[in-house]
């Protein structure tokens, strides 16, 4: 063989060698951003979940307690805005999670308040379909934190995935951008205070 077909053979298998690796570089971070999407859709599910259960515990607790309507009230308005809050899965920023948190943080309040209702009555405690709805209610807001959590391990592993030098190269050349994390608000580090 010619030294020139050998050199140009070389070149054309590096060259080769570099497209394939690339490809799957790309290849991988396509996978993790999907991943992300779907973490994400896991969380919003959840708390569709919580979102479709409110109504039915609300209608249960209403029969059990008119004295305590604004209570009530204020947990559907809560429902209301929270599922008026959406966020795109492919514009994740951290002020739009900010927002989103906000959103479901009132939620969580109320229904705080209507928990603290029901130990002051204790009454209400007695009604089995309030309790299998209080328990599955319970059940959502621990697989909310849940999937938080994944949502957060899997935009980490996207995160560190397309700032790691060379990833971060192919990650900027096809505009792969960094997604933004749920974070506690500045009023959970201070403890609920429960009066009766």
């Amino acid at each position: 063989m010619k030294k020139g077909t050998i050199v140009g053979l070389s070149i054309l298998g590096v060259v080769v060698i570099v497209f394939l690796w690339g490809m799957g570089q790309y290849n991988g971070m396509v996978t993790a951003e999907e991943n992300v999407s779907k973490t994400w859709a896991n969380v919003e599910s959840q708390y569709q979940r919580r979102s479709d259960l409110i109504p039915n515990l609300v209608s249960t607790v209403k029969g059990y307690a008119a004295h305590e309507k604004s209570t009530l009230e204020a947990v559907v308005s809560a429902r209301a805005k929270a599922t008026q809050t959406t966020i795109d899965p492919t514009n994740m920023t951290p002020e739009s999670l900010a927002k989103y948190q906000a959103a479901q943080s009132e939620v969580s309040s109320s229904l705080s308040r209507l928990l603290v209702t029901v130990e002051k009555y204790p009454d209400l405690k007695a009604n089995q379909n309030f309790l299998e709805l209080q328990a599955q209610l319970e059940g959502t807001e621990n697989r909310i934190s849940v999937e938080r959590q994944r949502f957060n391990e899997s935009a980490q592993g996207f995160n560190v995935m397309i700032r790691r030098f060379p990833k971060n190269i192919i990650a900027g050349m096809f505009g792969f951008e960094k997604k933004g994390y749920f974070e506690a608000e500045e009023s959970a580090a201070k403890a609920p205070e429960v009066k009766f």
